[in-house]
């Protein structure tokens, strides 16, 4: 849900200056805050790339949700192309 809500924010900003964005704060997303912190957000949303042209978006999990020791990973690009990176 977060990937979708950075996905709509980098389309907007897109058509204002012509390029996506690196930074999450210029886009005007909050990070929710994570179970690690006493919240309820079970990801850490980063940006890993943004140009003219493209951009990739990660969702890094900060829980193990099967405690096998592998974190989940999922990414989202601007062709709103969702990806499990790494599965848990």
């Amino acid at each position: 849900m977060q990937l979708k809500h950075v996905l709509n924010l980098e389309k907007n900003y897109f058509y204002i200056n012509s390029k996506y964005s690196n930074s999450l704060e210029d886009l005007g997303f909050e990070q929710s805050k994570l179970v690690t912190e006493d919240g309820k957000a079970n990801y850490k949303i980063e940006i890993v790339d943004a140009n003219t042209k493209s951009f990739t978006v990660k969702a890094l999990a900060v829980t193990d949700f099967d405690q096998d020791g592998q974190l989940n990973v999922w990414q989202i690009n601007q062709d709103e192309e969702i990806k499990e990176i790494i599965k848990d």
